[in-house]
């Protein structure tokens, strides 16, 4: 009688070629995070013409934008869990349909208080979304390229946000904000459906929760059917039993990684934010043109894309610790130069174009850091937990990029207290790699995804 074929599934992942269903894989949580970008940027185009039309006030738009930031911070803590429960496709699922449904909703708005509350609904959604596909997309990564498949999908968000912008350009004038926010949420309806056809289940979270052996050989065979029998059965490495998804994240193996990973992205999104949102501001303090603050805010968001790519090169190449903290290193030098460089446009172009390549580049680089950091069932919600502390930065940085324009703050002076927060992020990416180093024993068995110093 022939023996049953038993397989690793980790093992299988992480030897065999990329097929061409990982790439599709891939392809789908790219666009996943560029309907993400889209509508996330879609109140920046929308803004003028619904100052003009309704008459409202700076303070007024500041609520409906913080509204959809505040929903994004809840809806990655609350989504985590969930899909390290129930699996990630149906999260990520329901989290497009949600975020859709509630843009389009956001349309037919009549009324400030009715776009703060469909903006706070949509971004549920929107934060529900964005650390769940790459959580997905990481399992089915291969390690050797896993930092550069997740930060390749996160380049989807300013693809996104850029297709928004040429978007907005020809239908606000010819239809209004109204059909912009209804196009908004038509895509991501019309994409759920691709999902649900298209999008597989984890494979790690499948074995992990005993699932039917049949379920899993079906997209295994789908990824490499040359190398999957039909009396295939499947194994993961012993996973340690009868702890939650949140029992392991804040485990004393994982607690202080967790923190480290939380107070990093926090600053990371805190700058990134706060350059993003009051750059045009502060560089036409020092006499640029509204047209020259637009194309060096452009050239930052830029670099952001191009940041990414290498960020996640170089991470599957060195350290991923090292790598990162020499990138938010540098980020912080440029962002410091900029305030030194009032002089001439060119240079601050430059190292605008720097400082967003790097500080983006490592943001992005930091979803990599998290996937690889937690075991398969706790991946979902590590993943997003820190998607939702570092949003708490985005929605700060807000208050302290006026705070500081209040205070009347020399240009110099502001570009160099940012360098504090970037100096934060190597301080703290030093000390998770140095305490896991300390670690007494490899990874426990619940951890055989955790990545190497």
């Amino acid at each position: 009688m022939p023996q049953t074929q038993r397989l690793d599934v980790r093992e299988l992942i992480n030897t065999l070629p990329l097929s061409r269903y990982q790439k599709l894989i891939v392809l789908l949580g790219f666009v996943v995070i560029a309907l993400d970008g889209f509508d996330i940027a879609i109140m920046g185009f929308i803004a003028p013409s619904l100052k003009q039309e309704w008459g409202i006030a700076h303070y007024e738009l500041g609520f409906i934008i913080s509204a959809a930031l505040i929903g994004l911070a809840l809806g990655a803590m609350l989504s985590g869990p969930l899909a390290d429960r129930m699996g990630r496709k149906k999260i990520i699922v329901n989290s497009v349909f949600f975020f859709g449904f509630w843009t389009i909703a956001t349309a037919f708005s009549h009324s400030v208080e009715q776009m703060v509350f469909f903006r706070f609904m949509t971004g549920l959604g929107l934060g529900a979304a964005m650390p769940n596909i790459s959580t997905l997309v990481s399992e089915y990564a291969p390690e050797r390229r896993r930092s550069f498949l997740i930060t390749l999908i996160f380049c989807g968000f300013t693809f996104g946000a850029a297709v928004g912008g040429f978007t907005a350009s020809w239908l606000i004038p010819a239809y209004g904000w109204h059909a912009l926010m209804a196009l908004g949420g038509i895509l991501p309806l019309l994409f759920a459906p691709v999902l649900i056809i298209w999008l597989p289940e984890s494979v790690r979270f499948l074995v992990i929760r005993r699932a039917p052996a049949a379920r899993v050989r079906a997209i295994l065979q789908r990824l490499w059917p040359e190398h999957i029998g039909n009396d295939a059965e499947f194994v993961m490495p012993a996973q340690a039993p009868g702890k939650s998804a949140a029992r392991i994240v804040l485990s004393r193996e994982y607690r202080f990684g967790s923190m480290m990973l939380w107070l990093t992205y926090f600053m990371g999104l805190f700058l990134v934010y706060l350059l993003g949102s009051w750059l045009p501001t502060l560089v036409k303090e020092v006499g640029l043109s509204v047209t020259q603050a637009a194309i060096m805010t452009a050239i930052y968001q830029a670099g952001g894309t191009i940041g990414s790519l290498f960020a996640g090169w170089l991470m599957d190449r060195i350290s991923p610790h090292r790598a990162l903290g020499i990138i938010y290193a540098a980020g912080g030098l440029f962002t410091v130069a900029i305030g030194f460089a009032d002089t001439s446009f060119v240079l601050i172009c430059l190292l605008a174009f720097g400082s967003g390549g790097c500080l983006c580049g490592a943001n992005t680089g930091m979803n990599a850091l998290s996937a690889r950091y937690y075991p398969t069932e706790a991946r979902a919600t590590g993943s997003s937990w820190m998607h939702g502390v570092g949003r708490l930065g985005a929605i700060l940085s807000a208050f302290a990029g006026a705070e500081m324009i209040a205070l009347n703050l020399s240009f110099s002076t502001v570009f160099m207290l940012l360098g504090i927060p970037a100096a934060v992020t190597v301080a703290a990416l030093a000390a998770k790699r140095y305490a896991l180093q300390r670690q007494p024993t490899g990874p426990a068995p619940a951890a055989v995804d955790k990545i190497s110093s």
